[in-house]
């Protein structure tokens, strides 16, 4: 099991930058981990993962502006976003993903408010 906090989020005017962090109580190494985010009356949605190998993918919507990292020495999860918009408001989530039991954990959420 592994606990995970979130830290980074803040309020930023549109075209700024934002870099969010997930500090894990544990090894990540075996984890997939994952950004999701979710605004105010929308369902969660997945916006970039990493696997323990370091292949990623991202949301079609944040494709070229966010980028997802990891330093597994650290035991911590990045998510730079840059050029955000209003629309990339929402509560950003870490999740950390066993491949083979498909046990999942989450953290708390930071909050990223984009407005002028």
């Amino acid at each position: 099991q592994v606990q995970l906090a979130e830290s980074g989020g803040g309020l930023v005017q549109p075209g700024g930058s934002l870099r969010l962090s997930c500090a894990a109580s544990g090894s990540i190494r075996v984890y997939t981990m994952g950004w999701y985010r979710q605004a105010p009356g929308k369902q969660r949605e997945l916006v970039a993962a990493i696997t323990r190998g370091g292949s990623t993918n991202y949301a079609d919507s944040v494709k070229g502006r966010f980028t997802i990292s990891r330093d597994n020495a650290k035991n911590t999860v990045y998510l730079q976003t840059n050029n955000l918009k209003p629309e990339d408001t929402a509560v950003y989530y870490c999740n950390a993903l066993q491949p083979l039991t498909r046990n999942d954990y989450w953290g708390q959420g930071t909050q990223v408010i984009v407005s002028s």
